[in-house]
């Protein structure tokens, strides 16, 4: 099992690894990984791996076996064998866009406070489906709300909790299509906000910035219908 350092602290940009395995399909598995495995609509890492005497560029990242993070290579190459160190670094400025799309798109959970039917997440846009039957009346006070909430600098944590504390407080899951994985002792929780300036706290394995101010203006863009009491709602970064 590939031990997550983005879990702990997703700034990293650079770290040391060391092969443990590779998969049929050309993959490589490393003993703790600073690249995201794609899920919960966000897209897994790209970057690179040097080591030794060699180097292979990272396409893209996802899930493998047991808790394996698997890194794609960009085309097929000659892999580090087993056992061998490697120096990790990501496409930083992919990351951290993305880090900021989804801080987002966890406040716009908060402006439009209605269960959650699916999201997906880009480098630049990203967009919240919610069981809503219909369309907002005021799109652009919307907006005005989020970017307030963002312009709040507020801290965005994590914190921890049993399944059964969560099997206790299932208000605290917004997503109706994907739910925390069971069986692990500990479900992580991203939280925005603290005390009185606390506004958001929901089950999350995936990256965020640290403080809110960090994702910049963001523009609400359009809303689609998708099924009877589904719409669509799509949010960009507007320096994108």
């Amino acid at each position: 099992m590939t031990e997550a350092l983005f879990i702990a602290d997703a700034y990293l940009r650079e770290a040391a690894g060391r092969v443990m395995g590779h998969t049929a399909e050309g993959g490589i598995v490393l003993d703790a990984s600073i690249f995201y495995a794609t899920s919960g609509g966000q897209p897994g890492d790209a970057g690179r791996l040097d080591w030794d005497g060699g180097g292979i560029d990272i396409a893209t990242t996802v899930k493998g076996q047991g808790g394996d993070i698997v890194l794609v290579p960009a085309e097929p190459s000659r892999l580090p064998e087993i056992g061998t160190r490697v120096t990790q670094s990501l496409v930083w400025d992919r990351r951290h866009r993305l880090m900021r799309v989804h801080t987002a798109l966890h406040l716009l959970s908060v402006v439009i406070p209605l269960p959650v039917t699916g999201g997906q997440i880009a480098v630049d846009k990203g967009r919240l489906d919610f069981d809503m039957e219909h369309a907002p009346d005021d799109k652009d006070g919307l907006e005005v709300q989020l970017n307030a909430l963002i312009a709040r600098d507020l801290p965005v944590t994590a914190d921890w909790i049993t399944q059964g504390a969560l099997d206790a407080r299932p208000e605290l899951i917004k997503t109706m299509s994907v739910k925390p994985p069971r069986g692990q002792s500990h479900i992580r929780l991203v939280r925005i906000g603290e005390g009185a300036e606390f506004v958001d706290l929901q089950p999350c394995g995936g990256t965020h910035v640290g403080w809110t101010s960090e994702i910049g203006r963001v523009r609400i863009g359009k809303i689609e219908k998708k099924g009877r009491q589904n719409r669509r709602v799509y949010l960009h970064l507007e320096d994108a």
